[in-house]
């Protein structure tokens, strides 16, 4: 009867996040180690995968503008300012 609840993995994370660093067992340090990393934004279903490169189109499946030779970031030309010289 009063078997306990499974807690998602969320709560359980947060349960021991509330636990005091000096106060967590090893055991309770490596579940949360194991949450933190199954909870990672990269690691969740539906997350891109790391290393994949998606299509370079707009939303609207336009090609993106290219920008000039050199991309986003075209090289500025710089000028050199007279040196001061020997002035008086």
């Amino acid at each position: 009867m009063d078997e306990p609840q499974p807690n998602s993995p969320r709560r359980r994370l947060q349960e021991l996040l509330a636990i005091p660093e000096r106060q967590r067992t090893e055991a309770e340090w490596d579940e949360l180690n194991e949450l933190e990393i199954m909870l990672a934004p990269g690691n969740r279903e539906g997350a891109p995968e790391q290393g994949v490169r998606r299509n370079a189109t707009a939303p609207a499946g336009h090609p993106k503008p290219s920008g000039g030779p050199h991309g986003k970031n075209p090289r500025k030309k710089f000028h050199r300012r007279p040196g001061k010289g020997n002035a008086p």
